[in-house]
């Protein structure tokens, strides 16, 4: 090859190497369209691999009728084992809801929320390779659901029951065993953004067996509505009767209830 055809190589590879070059991935786009999503995205899960996935799934109404208190449910069970869920409201003053850890549970979580205005509600789950698995929905609302005062605090004697517990608990069902349970808290969840009330919500819950097991833990946040209400599927052990639910709110205050299981009668072999 003669010198000039030499230097012709040379420069057309230098040219052509940029183009060969692998490209950095790129972010997935957001389905839902949102102007938090990017900045969210970094804050709470930093360089952790997403993927928009629709195994993870969000149910709440289109439409919101009561901004202080939207029903959600968010399922990632389709994904099997999951390490950790988290509830997000990408344009509420807070976006975060709460972090469920399902250890012996299923990743399912029912509970009621406060919007501020129109939000993309998400699910987030994290399976055990790291990976966020991420499904949601838009809920439209008239909005100033995270700036109402709670109605907690008309009762004259509220103090006196703030941290009472009503729960029921429906007897194992399925192959694995999977036991239903919903509890209410009695907590005027104060988040803060009401002038001359300071922030005063529910921070831990723990739900355990009679074997002292974990079965669930929630670490619970501002957008939660006023006395939060909470479904969650776990599996307890065979022995189990009863299972002990307690907490803990930002004020110190302590939550303790027995939740009773039903009995079930095993068939004579």
């Amino acid at each position: 090859m003669t010198p000039r055809l030499l230097a012709t190589a040379v420069i057309a590879a230098a040219l052509a190497g940029p183009a060969l070059a692998a490209e950095p991935a790129q972010e997935p786009l957001d389905p839902l369209g949102s102007v938090m999503w990017d900045v969210l995205r970094a804050d709470l899960f930093g360089k952790a691999p997403i993927v928009f996935d629709e195994r993870v799934t969000v149910s709440a109404p289109d439409n919101a009728e009561n901004a202080t208190a939207v029903p959600v449910s968010a399922d990632a069970s389709a994904l099997g084992v999951v390490e950790e869920m988290v509830l997000i409201t990408d344009l509420n003053p807070f976006p975060v809801v709460l972090r469920y850890h399902p250890v012996a549970a299923k990743p399912v979580i029912g509970t009621r929320i406060r919007v501020q205005q129109a939000t993309p509600v998400r699910a987030a789950a994290r399976t055990p390779d790291g990976v966020w698995h991420i499904g949601g929905k838009v809920v439209d609302a008239a909005g100033g659901g995270c700036t109402a005062p709670p109605v907690t605090y008309a009762a004259p004697d509220w103090a006196d029951h703030v941290g009472e517990v009503q729960a029921r608990a429906w007897a194992p069902t399925g192959e694995d065993k999977t036991s239903r349970v919903r509890f209410r808290v009695r907590h005027p969840m104060d988040n803060g953004l009401i002038a001359g009330i300071p922030a005063y919500f529910i921070e831990k819950l723990s739900l355990r067996d009679a074997d002292g097991k974990e079965l669930a833990r929630l670490e619970t946040l501002e957008p939660l509505s006023e006395n939060p209400v909470f479904t969650l599927d776990v599996k307890p052990g065979a022995s189990s009767r009863a299972l002990t639910l307690t907490g803990r709110d930002t004020q110190g205050g302590e939550i303790e209830a027995v939740i009773s299981l039903p009995w079930v009668q095993g068939a004579v072999q």
